[in-house]
């Protein structure tokens, strides 16, 4: 689990940053920005009304919902880890009322002590926790390499051919990951580097401590080469929604933590964090194994998605959630790297047998060894009417072509009724409304969901925009849970069917994610439109009114 890199090294290929490397060189005028919003949260608002491709939940709060009676709905976040303490969060958690927290006993004998507010399935009996785990590549090729390397297939035995088969694909995708992140940390080394001192440059130059939009947009100089830098600077931070150029450097900071971490642990075919959890990991019917910590090493990214789902609209600090009569249960089960079957799977259960109805999955790999595992969870959650919201990732892949777990469909290839793939769009109505690094598919993907550049809860009550497909999975989680809240009738089917049906297609000319290259954004998903909220609770009020 990571954020998308090309996200993060976005404002480079902008030249954002570059022009301040030399201030004896005027720079090109940068491009035109558009006009600012009045709020960071541009997903709320709406297409028509505000010119964003948001969801129009501002709009349908205020024309379709207001007054109208709600019950509480419960999201599962199944991710890293949440701040519970969070000022925007800690009002609207789950609490498992037949828990009694602290007192370490299984006091609703479901096999999880002082489960109060939800569990970790990465976490151990005393009190560690897996943080960095491997890709499912080097899991694979450490367990087949031994049995493999050297040989042909013509010299393995008929019946280990399969095996076979899968080393010589697991050994080639880990090749090119290493390949990948052994030359893009050589990059983001260099441009972190180069744009550090960019930025302390113009700083020492305007004789300011920090450059944000305010700083920069009235910079304090008559200088021409100063103002036309700043002038540049400050229309491309507000044209890519960062609010300074230390957000920027930051996010540069995190994509090379991110790659070292990587490059000496998810890609070392020698590193097994997986003792920490004493259980048995290939047993995928063991259910009693992790801990209570739902904070974990990192939760940075569950924080994020929680409050795009539901951080708290009356409280009247930081940011609106998209639902406001929710509980955000935490299930830890995703680590820095790819997550397990086995977790999976519990996670989806322990989710569903403490009354979720909806659960948010913003994770994914390429491999599943174990699938079948998850498939029975999610046919479990299906049976009892709970609704799956799964990130379609950020590769830029077509998942027509290759498939992510876990996939859209069953193995016997029939769709999964309770579950929703999502890939992420962004704020324009233009060539760039795909987010560039999302995955994408006329078939394997069903919509698209505001997920670049999204304004949300971090850890220590703070905010921050993040983007990946890992923000547009909540945004549609929260939009099931509205319409659940207010139309709780509805089924996980008839939620999603809403869902896409009021996700009217947009035929606008957009960028191939990863490519230059101009295509329908219609032919990107099943719906081929984005989300809106708006819509939906019309289609809802119309099906419920029959």
């Amino acid at each position: 689990m990571s954020f998308p890199l090309p996200s993060q090294l976005r404002l480079l290929a902008l030249g954002l940053l570059l022009p301040a490397l030399s201030l004896a060189q005027t720079p090109a005028p940068a491009p035109a920005a558009p006009a600012p919003t009045t709020t960071p949260q541009w997903y709320l608002l709406d297409p028509q009304q505000d010119g964003v491709m948001g969801v129009s939940a501002t709009r349908a709060y205020a024309e379709l919902l207001q007054g109208r009676a709600s019950v509480p709905v419960t999201v599962a976040i199944i991710d890293a880890g949440i701040d519970t303490a969070h000022v925007d969060l800690k009002r609207l958690l789950w609490r498992n009322a037949r828990e009694v927290a602290g007192n370490g006993l299984d006091d609703d004998q479901n096999g999880y002590i002082d489960d109060a507010y939800g569990w970790s399935f990465l976490g151990g009996p005393d009190g560690r926790n897996v943080d960095i785990d491997t890709y499912e590549d080097t899991r694979l090729l450490a367990r087949l390499q031994p049995r493999f390397k050297g040989k042909t297939r013509a010299t393995v035995p008929a019946a280990q051919r399969a095996d076979y088969d899968l080393y010589v694909k697991v050994n080639k995708t880990y090749n090119e990951k290493l390949k990948e992140n052994t030359q893009r940390l050589k990059e983001i080394e260099e441009a972190y580097t180069e744009n550090q001192q960019g930025a302390q440059a113009v700083k020492q130059a305007l004789n300011v401590p920090a450059l944000d939009t305010a700083t920069l947009h009235h910079p304090p100089t008559t200088d021409p080469q100063l103002l036309a830098v700043t002038q540049g600077l400050y229309q491309n931070l507000v044209q890519a929604g960062y609010p300074s150029l230390e957000a920027v450097l930051e996010e540069i900071k995190e994509a090379l933590t991110d790659t070292k971490n990587q490059l000496e642990y998810s890609l070392n075919l020698k590193f097994d964090p997986r003792g920490v959890v004493k259980d048995h990991s290939n047993d995928v019917k063991e259910r009693r194994y992790g801990n209570n910590d739902l904070y974990g090493p990192e939760p940075s990214h569950g924080t994020h998605v929680a409050g795009i789902i539901g951080a708290d609209r009356d409280n009247g600090l930081g940011i609106l959630g998209l639902a406001s009569n929710v509980r955000l249960m935490a299930v830890r089960a995703v680590p820095n790297g790819d997550e397990r079957d086995k977790d999976v799977a519990n996670a989806i259960r322990y989710a569903v047998d403490n009354g979720a109805s909806i659960i948010n999955m913003s994770f994914g790999k390429y491999y599943s060894p174990q699938r079948a595992a998850v498939e029975e969870a999610i046919r479990y959650a299906g049976s009892k009417g709970v609704l799956l919201v799964h990130s379609a990732g950020n590769e830029s892949k077509n998942l027509d072509q290759e498939m992510q777990y876990p996939a859209p469909v069953f193995q016997n290839g029939q769709r999964i009724p309770n579950m929703m793939t999502v890939g992420a769009s962004s704020r324009t109505n233009n060539a760039d409304l795909t987010a560039n690094f999302s995955n994408y598919g006329r078939h394997a993907v069903d919509v698209f969901a505001p997920g670049n550049q999204i304004y949300s809860t971090i850890p220590g009550s703070k905010y921050a925009n993040k983007s990946g497909t890992s923000m547009a999975a909540p945004v549609v989680a929260g939009i099931a849970a509205v319409l659940k809240s207010y139309f709780p009738s509805l089924t996980a089917t008839q939620l999603k069917r809403i869902i896409l049906q009021s996700a009217e297609p947009v035929h606008t000319q957009v960028h191939q994610p990863g490519t230059k290259k101009l295509v329908d954004f219609r032919e990107l998903s099943e719906t081929g439109g984005v989300v809106n909220l708006y819509r939906a609770v019309e289609l809802a009020r119309q099906q419920s009114a029959q």
